[in-house]
């Protein structure tokens, strides 16, 4: 088996974690296998929508593989960039709906696989933590995709004191979308899977892109950009269908072009 699973299930990219011994840590073959999940999914044309989740039931992912001889925390410094980081800036230019699946607890780096997804839906069960203090290192690589979710007294006290928060928490401050008992998680995640799947795929692709890169303007600028992506849309496919769709009292028909 391999660390990572991709499945392609209809029009939707299935990637796991398959290291359920290990509580779906990570470790450098389980960051190239998501990444390499994510370019699959951006190359066909077929994929709607991407899920994020582990194998098992205990962890959707444990964070870094802490164990002897894993090589955690021993970086190449001549290269520019950690793969992590890389993976997480790739999640979030990603132009497809990421769903984090959270089939358990969600620990250190495994917190920020789950805020590099757009959307989370997660057992009742779980708990969600940065415990790194706890071995004298800090979430550093992660606090950049946790701060623009967790309000800031919330964070500080999560990062600060390593103390993990439950799932309704997590649900509270913003974590998470919604959180079911774990014999409904997979019915949950096909109901926003279905919500997403009959809506244009132009508009959620080029509406993924304009959000992200508003987040780094100024309200001026954001609205300047705004408007010039608004124009190139209506010139789409996907734009007359819709219209023309809704003129007819219709299903539209998505080209995705």
């Amino acid at each position: 088996m391999t660390e990572v699973i991709v499945e392609k299930r209809d029009a939707v990219q299935w990637i796991a974690i398959n290291r359920e011994e290990r509580r779906n840590a990570m470790n450098a073959a389980v960051i190239a296998g998501i990444a390499a999940g994510f370019t699959a999914a951006t190359n066909d044309p077929d994929i709607r929508a991407v899920v994020l989740t582990g194998v098992g039931n205990k962890a959707f992912c444990a964070g870094a593989d802490l164990s002897a001889g894993s090589g955690s925390f021993k970086y190449d410094y001549s290269k520019v960039g950690l793969d992590f980081v890389q993976l997480m800036k790739q999640a979030r230019d990603l132009t497809l709906p990421l769903i984090a699946r959270v089939n358990g607890h969600a620990m250190a780096g495994g917190m920020g696989m789950l805020g590099m997804c757009d959307m989370a839906i997660a057992t009742d069960t779980a708990l969600f933590g940065m415990p790194e203090v706890k071995i004298g290192i800090f979430p550093m690589q992660i606090m950049p995709v946790l701060q623009r979710l967790i309000p800031p007294r919330k964070l500080y006290e999560m990062a600060l004191t390593g103390e993990p928060v439950s799932a309704a928490e997590a649900l509270e401050i913003g974590l998470l979308n919604y959180v079911v008992p774990a014999a409904e998680l997979d019915a949950k995640v096909d109901w926003l899977l279905a919500r997403l799947l009959d809506k244009s795929p132009t508009a959620i692709r080029r509406g993924k892109y304009a959000m992200r890169t508003t987040e780094q303007l100024t309200f001026d600028q954001a609205g300047v950009f705004m408007e010039g992506q608004i124009g190139t849309l209506a010139l789409t496919e996907d734009a007359a269908e819709g219209r023309q769709a809704f003129i007819e009292k219709r299903k539209p028909v998505w080209t995705g072009r």
